[in-house]
């Protein structure tokens, strides 16, 4: 399972669309929130962690959506326009500021989020990178070496 069929999975039995939004959040802000807005949900997490980060901040927020965790007020108008500005910031204040500390309701989202992490690999089946125009030369030669098992195993 990836982390994408997860949450088509997740959307399914909840009723309602699960979106992730890969955002560079402000500094000093959490590098993961979840937002319920109209009927949807999104998980908004910094787009510039490490791939594996990622995986496990996107896990954690959605360990809040499975626990059902509410929302605190305690995100600025300023940061909310940041991250999503399409959202009505009263709205969002009052379904995205958790408290991000050492609650209960994040350790049991951080566990949530673990254990599903064991059963949930970090790439979707088509994982694709964008190659840098400089560097596709190098791409397309390191693409065309082959190691010996493979060519035989060709053969």
């Amino acid at each position: 399972m990836t982390v994408d069929t997860l949450v088509e999975h997740l959307a399914e039995l909840y009723g309602q669309p699960i979106h992730l939004v890969p955002l560079p959040l402000p500094l000093g802000s959490p590098d993961g929130l979840w937002v319920a807005a109209d009927g949807e949900n999104y998980i908004i997490f910094e787009q510039r962690l490490a791939p594996v980060h990622q995986h496990q901040v996107i896990l954690h927020e959605l360990g809040h959506l499975i626990c059902g965790h509410g929302a605190a007020s305690v995100m600025t108008p300023e940061a909310t326009q940041l991250l999503v500005p399409s959202l009505d910031p009263g709205m969002v204040r009052r379904v995205l500021g958790r408290e991000h500390s050492h609650s209960e309701a994040e350790a049991e989202a951080e566990l949530v989020g673990s254990l599903i992490g064991r059963q949930v690999g970090i790439w979707t089946a088509e994982r694709t990178w964008d190659v840098p125009p400089e560097a596709r030369e190098l791409a397309a030669r390191l693409a065309a070496l082959e190691s010996p098992s493979q060519r035989r195993n060709d053969e």
